[in-house]
């Protein structure tokens, strides 16, 4: 039955026995239970069997009988999958009153309903369809890739750039997110799509790349929800990231490219649709896909069983990739967010963006990733060695000769710009990275001495006079926090109140003989000024007296208006309404169907799944009415079983299934 050579089929046969999947029965080989069942609906797998196993000449003379339409739709039904919508065709016609091919299809037995409006090709229908087999190609042969040639060398530095640009950019995505974290959506669901603009623009990257980044730092563990100085839950990094930035860049890379790896996040879902229409944001919780790993892994192995010198052809390669998957895992559910085609698509793009690999194959260091392996001297012997010094021009920028020492890089990104990114990467001074130095702490000395320092190069006048004409005008305006102020002409009152030990905590300051601020909100503040002795009045805007008298607060009364015995009467209603519920409930408990044994129903069913053959079930239906019905089970799912009656397929709900015994 298999399209396939007898070695490789026996093989297969022998995997099977080795996973506990077949066993030898007294009747010969046989699949353990449940597999039956996991089976159906693929193409030539189905449990359904409306013709025995010795009569396959009349499955092959009632195809030959069928018209053209109805063999190209039968056809397109197994290559499908094994099921179609029957919404508009008639599960009870004979052939000649068949309209249409669908109906032919059904009234030959060629398909059959299935239930929920359904039809399913049954698998010796599918056999005679596709000559015998169970696979029009040849299973053993699996589909092969089209390559193209591409020196190893020129893919390993490509990889080893992107994989140098990847830790500059987390570098500085992360600084930037420890100053200004970005709040999270309502109940940390996502980052707003506000934010994955900004930082794509200040990356000077696409919005996916971004969002890409994004996800990688989260999955490594270098980025969390945490909280604000106001409360509010914010992404920002973790302590690992000031761990990890102390690594070697090619430890950093190996890092987070093997979360990647591990990871069962789908960046490639940002922006997108989801099914309920909404946008997906990115580190949204529900961002994930339960076979993302998985294909990841088995993609990046196609790429790294390639020769050497060979990588992926550019045109014909990721559809091939693509057929190779579904050789690989034939099973796997394909859902709206998860298709094999969207899979492969963001696995080759994001490798390439990561520095796995360039131009459609692997680098050294990437192979090592995937097989397990340390990729770190690999990518270390292909990395250039960090410069420490940087070039100043007249400009007013710097040029970095390659890539600099972390330390170094920080500490410019500070002072400076990044203005374009690459293997001399430039850096920009203006009077606002300077001011954003000095905001932390930076004096016009240190500043200059930094940059004689850091330079080859003579540090040109420019900047020298631009670093001074900030520090000349840096702090001339100051900027404090004052929640309410105190104004008095008596100025001895005033310095004794300042003075008093017991209002240390108000925070007061004198700016004027006259005038005190405090840090105390003016609610909070009035009432411990009068505990200090002192009769304080509110001042208006305008500086006239404000009187506020405080509004009065009520509690409501419990006993108000409420008439002579009505506590007596709401007791009594109570009681009777709590009694007739106790009446109902003991009601519906002596009706109620014994249930059955769960262990012993499960297993008669998949045995006669297994086996095909009838039994007997004891149910009761939506009325709440008992009975019995002579089955024949085709399939457990969803907590219902679906059990074909005198021809039909009918699905039972688990719960009303009172018992189950054998047929006579």
């Amino acid at each position: 039955m298999l399209n396939a050579e007898e070695d490789a089929a026996t093989r297969a046969l022998s995997h099977l026995e080795d996973t506990c999947l077949v066993w030898h029965s007294l009747d010969g080989l046989r699949a353990v239970t449940g597999v039956s069942a996991l089976l159906r609906g693929s193409p030539g797998t189905s449990g359904l069997q409306p013709f025995g196993s010795d009569q396959q000449e009349e499955v092959v003379r009632r195809l030959a009988a069928v018209s053209a339409e109805a063999r190209a739709m039968l056809e397109a039904v197994d290559a499908g999958g094994g099921q179609a919508s029957s919404s508009r065709a008639r599960t009870r016609v004979s052939v000649d009153e068949a309209a249409g091919p669908a109906e032919e299809l059904i009234a030959r037995g060629l398909l059959v309903p299935s239930g929920e409006g359904m039809l399913t090709l049954p698998g010796e229908v599918g056999l005679a369809l596709r000559g015998g087999w169970t696979t029009v190609d040849r299973a053993d042969v699996p589909p092969t890739l089209p390559t193209s040639s591409r020196a190893a060398t020129s893919v390993d530095r490509a990889a080893a750039g992107a994989a140098f640009e990847l830790v500059r950019n987390l570098e500085l995505l992360l600084d930037a997110w420890g100053v200004a974290p970005p709040r999270s959506l309502r109940g940390g669901t996502g980052l707003t799509v506000r934010d994955l603009k900004a930082t794509a623009e200040r990356l000077h990257v696409s919005e996916p790349t971004a969002a890409l980044l994004i996800e990688v730092a989260w999955s490594s563990g270098l980025l969390a929800l945490g909280t604000d100085e106001e409360g509010d839950p914010s992404w920002m990094p973790t302590d690992l990231f000031d761990r990890w930035l102390q690594q070697p860049l090619a430890a950093r890379w190996a890092h987070v490219a093997g979360a990647w790896l591990g990871s069962p996040r789908l960046p490639g879902l940002v922006g997108q649709r989801d099914p309920a229409g909404k946008t997906w944001n990115a580190l949204a919780p529900d961002l994930a896909g339960a076979s993302a790993a998985d294909t990841r892994r088995v993609t990046l192995r196609l790429l790294a069983d390639l020769p050497d010198g060979e990588v992926l052809a550019a045109g014909t390669g990721p559809a091939a990739v693509v057929a190779r998957l579904a050789w690989e895992r034939p099973r796997r559910l394909r859902t709206r967010t998860e298709s094999r085609e969207a899979m492969v698509d963001w696995t080759l793009t994001e490798a390439e963006t990561l520095g796995l690999g360039a131009f459609g194959g692997l680098a050294a260091h990437g192979r090592l990733l995937v097989a397990g392996e340390d990729p770190v001297p690999a990518l270390d012997a292909l990395l250039p060695e960090p410069v420490d010094h940087v070039l100043l021009q007249g400009d007013l920028t710097a040029v970095a000769p390659g890539p600099l020492e972390p330390v170094l890089a920080r500490t410019l990104a500070v002072v400076g710009a990044v203005e374009s990114h690459g293997g001399a990467t430039v850096y920009r001074f203006t009077k606002e990275s300077v001011r954003r130095a000095m905001d932390r702490g930076w004096t016009a000395t240190e500043i200059h001495a930094f940059l004689a320092a850091a330079s080859r190069t003579p540090v040109p006048q420019a900047l020298t006079y631009l670093v001074d004409d900030t520090a000349r005008t840096f702090g001339t305006v100051r900027v404090g926090l004052a929640a309410a102020y105190l104004r008095s002409d008596d100025e001895a009152s005033l310095a004794e109140l300042v003075a008093h030990p017991a209002a240390e905590s108000l925070g007061l300051r004198r700016l004027a003989p006259t005038v005190v601020i405090s840090t105390v909100a003016l609610d909070a503040l009035l009432p411990r000024l009068r505990e200090l002795g002192m009769a304080p009045v509110v001042e208006a805007p305008d500086g006239s007296v404000h009187v506020a008298r405080p509004d009065a607060k009520r509690a409501k009364d419990r006993n108000a208006q409420r008439p002579a015995g009505a506590e007596e009467a709401h007791a009594a209603a109570r009681a009777a309404a709590v009694a007739a519920r106790v009446k109902a409930g003991d009601e519906t408990a002596s009706s109620r169907p014994a249930p059955p044994e769960p262990a012993s129903t499960m297993a008669i069913l998949h045995e006669a799944i297994d086996a095909r053959e009838q039994v007997v079930i004891s149910y009761v239906d939506g009325r709440g009415v008992a009975g019995e019905a002579r089955v024949e089970p085709v399939g457990l799912d969803g907590g219902s079983l679906a059990a074909r009656v005198e021809g039909d397929v009918r699905a039972f709900a688990l719960s009303r299934i009172r018992g189950v015994r054998p047929a006579e």
